[in-house]
């Protein structure tokens, strides 16, 4: 295994002990590396700079400054990486800003170690990943959005010009909107898996966001889709 194999990732945490059990899980999995810790989101965001990770696993509620607000400022200024929230919060308020941030992955910390490394493997790989409690209250607060007559009277009138999105990629959203994976995706639409990330990728760009769960929100918020359907 090359270098160029080896996903880098950086730990930021304000217990030492538990970025220490962490690095010591990661240290012994095939090709990942820990390349560096954070202690606070203003460390976070330095390190991110200095390091170039390509995943960041940080918690949400940090110090001198919060995981979400320095996931904020990390998708600015290493947009290449990719953030793995891993947190003990199960407040719904959290998991929609850290999305909005741009975490592609949500995860509570009492998850086994190796799903931890399965969720890295699968974010350096572009996909997003949410633990299943958190992508069910997701899924709730999609159909909360779709219901709200009150929403789609904002969208309306919001004046905002929306990216026009193919028939095709309204299908994909639709079913990123209901947690489904890109594999799940392909085998109902009877593509392969390559055209699927080629599609998400295509939406992302015209939409402007930086993960799938991202932009399903903004689509079901402004009525492109209703996932429900």
């Amino acid at each position: 295994m090359t270098s160029a194999d080896v996903i880098r990732v950086l730990i930021v945490d304000d217990h030492a002990l538990y970025r220490r059990g962490l690095q010591m899980v990661l240290g012994t999995e095939d090709g990942i590396e820990v390349v560096g810790e954070a202690a606070d989101g203003l460390e976070a965001v330095e390190r991110a700079e200095e390091l170039l990770p390509d995943v960041i696993v940080m918690d949400v509620g940090l110090p001198k400054r919060g995981g979400i607000d320095a996931a904020r400022v990390i998708r600015q200024q290493v947009p290449s990486a990719r953030i793995l929230m891993l947190t003990s919060s199960e407040e719904e308020s959290n998991l929609f800003e850290a999305v909005r941030a741009g975490a592609t992955g949500y995860l509570l910390k009492d998850v086994p170690p190796e799903e931890v490394a399965a969720g890295i493997r699968a974010l350096h790989q572009g996909q997003s990943l949410i633990s299943p409690l958190m992508a069910s209250k997701l899924l709730t607060e999609f159909a909360q959005i779709s219901r709200s007559s009150v929403v789609a009277e904002v969208a309306a009138d919001d004046g905002l010009d929306v990216p026009r999105l193919t028939a095709r990629e309204l299908d994909i959203l639709k079913r990123v909107a209901r947690g489904r994976l890109n594999r799940e995706i392909a085998g109902e639409l009877f593509i392969s898996e390559n055209t699927v990330r080629n599609h998400i990728r295509n939406i992302l760009d015209k939409l402007q966001m930086h993960s799938r769960m991202e932009a399903a929100m903004y689509a079901v918020r402004q009525r492109l889709i209703d996932p429900d359907e």
